[in-house]
């Protein structure tokens, strides 16, 4: 299976090669893409005024063109702005948000590959979330996120480098519920700390914040997701929005 991921900040290709071997006599073997004729459900709770998303490659990807720009409250859209808000207790990085260098692109599998080795994140836009903005991981440059931990605004996210980005609960949509965050570069699908098949905090996640029950968005169908793991970071008093690997490449 091939998987793409552009985004304009960076660009990273990865190919996964996958052949699936005939059990029978024959010997015989075929290559297949599991392809899909309409976007999966959740995608639906996107922000259309912020991002433009579609299937690409035959239905077996899909592509998320986004403007990069939050729709909610920070105080990094810049005194004049109508959504800027006066945060005192933030220590601002020196930029504020634009329409021309927030711009993310990145293609996913529409149906994430769970049969694969887990993948660490890296620095840069690691998903995009529902409001249209960049989330990256638990890491600031090449240390630990405490060293920008007090440039973050209300809802987890800052400017630098680059894009508006959250790294924490983004509570501008999520706050100890179980709303969907975003998507990750895997295909994988991110939600709050709690799980809306149990109604609380699911106890069974895996190493990555992942496990399999249905969503709100899935009609009955269990499938695979991510949560926000229910545990506080560092002195932030919040919560890392995903800090990986990555399970579905």
């Amino acid at each position: 299976m091939i998987k793409v991921f552009k985004v304009t900040l960076f660009s990273l290709v990865l190919i996964t090669g996958f052949m699936a071997c005939s059990s029978d006599s024959t010997d015989s073997s075929d290559e297949e893409e599991e392809v899909l004729t309409e976007l999966h459900a959740a995608y639906a709770a996107f922000d259309t005024e912020e991002t433009d998303i579609y299937l690409s490659n035959g239905g077996a990807t899909v592509t998320i063109e986004s403007t990069g720009l939050p729709n909610h409250e920070t105080v990094y859209w810049g005194e004049g702005n109508s959504l800027y808000i006066d945060e005192p207790g933030v220590a601002t990085t020196p930029s504020i948000m634009s329409s021309n260098n927030n711009q993310v692109t990145i293609t996913v599998d529409a149906t994430p590959d769970l049969t694969g080795s887990t993948v660490q994140t890296q620095l840069n836009t690691i998903g995009i979330a529902v409001s249209g903005a960049s989330i990256f991981n638990d890491q600031e440059g090449n240390g630990a996120l405490d060293q920008a931990a007090a440039s973050l605004d209300w809802t987890g996210a800052h400017i630098g480098p680059g894009v508006y980005h959250y790294h924490l609960e983004p509570k501008a949509f999520t706050d100890d519920d179980d709303k969907l965050v975003g998507v990750l570069l895997d295909g994988v699908f991110l939600y709050g700390r709690k799980c809306n098949a149990i109604g609380t905090y699911p106890t069974d996640l895996d190493t990555s914040g992942g496990h399999t029950t249905n969503t709100q968005y899935t009609n009955g169908v269990e499938e695979y997701h991510y949560h926000i793991i229910n545990e506080l970071y560092s002195t932030t008093g919040s919560y890392i929005a995903f800090a990986g690997p990555y399970q579905g490449y």
